[in-house]
């Protein structure tokens, strides 16, 4: 499938009209509108927009509910900009091969390569159907993202979440439960060897959370992670602390159920713990999976992400995460994307989906 410097050119257009459309998770309304026009007044095919919340999808034509579908997600929404930006983060700045710019790598590279995908795929007989979704509040994992708009798709059976992978396929992602724990004491004067200090008590329970290891590894993930990442206690110096609270961040490996590592962690700690949220849990798709077995034929090399995306969200359903532009740039000051990236994502996307066996 030949992959032309108008879908290039297309994508890279497309980068930089959202770069200069500001869409922090939870504000995407704008480039929801400005993504949804483009697409009408550009698509090489003829399909609908359809939208819902700040999310939009297309179907390619002649879908055949008979047939297998796979979902091609990339979400719209950025982080706030970082300190440190020596360039705007909302103006799209091309020097020779490389465009800077807020959500350049994530996760608009991995968005405007894959609608290209999505219009070459549908030019072109396959033997199962194709969704494009662009997704909002990603990063925030938030309710009116990826969840809100599953009940209004198509049924499907497998997805590629576009997220900047260097275009290598991540078969298996950490999922994350963020903690409240609360140690609780009995105040009393510091002068004086009364009271029970809430903050010595907290201080065994993160030991525990510092220094425990389950005993299921993950071969692509390693091991469940906990790092306690804030604390709270006092209210002045000469007060013994009743209460502190901490904050624990967890990264589950696909071993393990969230909801069974807030039952192991609570039997555990003599703090209470509250999980914000047990429905991010870790996801892994089969390394026999059509999907992966194609990318490995390609020279593709699968391998485990220790950081979150949409997989988190798409419940039941084998779910591969692969797309231009390298992590390490993701959140960072000087966000930047390499056009030769995108080129590339398209031609490699196009090669592994053109005539796919689902």
């Amino acid at each position: 499938m030949k992959v032309s410097e108008a879908n290039v050119k297309q994508a890279v257009e497309l980068l930089k009209v959202l770069i200069s459309t500001p869409s922090i998770s939870r504000e995407e309304g704008e480039a929801a509108d400005k993504l949804q026009l483009f697409i009408e007044r550009g698509a090489p095919v003829q399909c609908a927009v359809h939208r819902h919340l700040n999310n939009l999808w297309c179907v390619a034509p002649g879908f055949d509910a008979s047939r297998p579908t796979l979902l091609l997600d990339a979400h719209i929404d950025t982080v706030k900009p970082v300190n440190g930006w020596s360039k705007h983060p909302f103006t799209p700045t091309v020097e020779g091969d490389v465009i800077y710019g807020l959500g350049s790598n994530d996760d608009g590279a991995s968005l405007v390569t894959l609608l290209q995908v999505f219009y070459k795929i549908c030019q072109k007989p396959q033997s199962y159907n194709t969704i494009f979704l662009a997704s909002a509040e990603e990063e925030v994992s938030g309710a009116n993202g990826i969840e809100a708009v599953l009940p209004h798709l198509p049924a499907f059976d497998c997805a590629i979440m576009g997220e900047p992978t260097s275009m290598q396929p991540a078969i298996a992602e950490k999922g994350l439960m963020v903690l409240d724990c609360v140690a609780d004491g009995v105040s009393g004067h510091a002068a004086r060897n009364e009271g029970v200090n809430a903050l010595y008590k907290a201080l065994t329970d993160i030991e525990w959370f510092r220094t425990h290891k389950y005993t299921r590894t993950s071969e692509l993930l390693g091991d469940v992670k906990m790092t306690v990442t804030q604390i709270i206690a006092g209210t002045q110096h000469n007060v013994i602390p009743d209460k502190c609270s901490y904050v624990v961040d967890v990264r589950s490996n696909e071993c393990y159920a969230n909801k069974e590592l807030l039952e192991i962690i609570k039997s555990n700690v003599g703090s209470s713990v509250t999980a914000r949220s047990t429905r991010l849990n870790s996801s892994f798709i089969s390394l026999e999976h059509p999907l992966v077995q194609r990318a490995v034929a390609m020279g593709c090399v699968p391998y485990g992400s220790p950081t979150l995306s949409n997989q988190a969200l798409v419940n039941g359903v084998p779910t591969l995460k692969m797309g231009p532009g390298d992590t390490i740039r993701s959140h960072t000051a000087n966000e930047y994307v390499l056009i030769s990236e995108i080129r590339d994502g398209i031609e490699k996307f196009c090669t592994l989906l053109d005539g796919l066996r689902l």
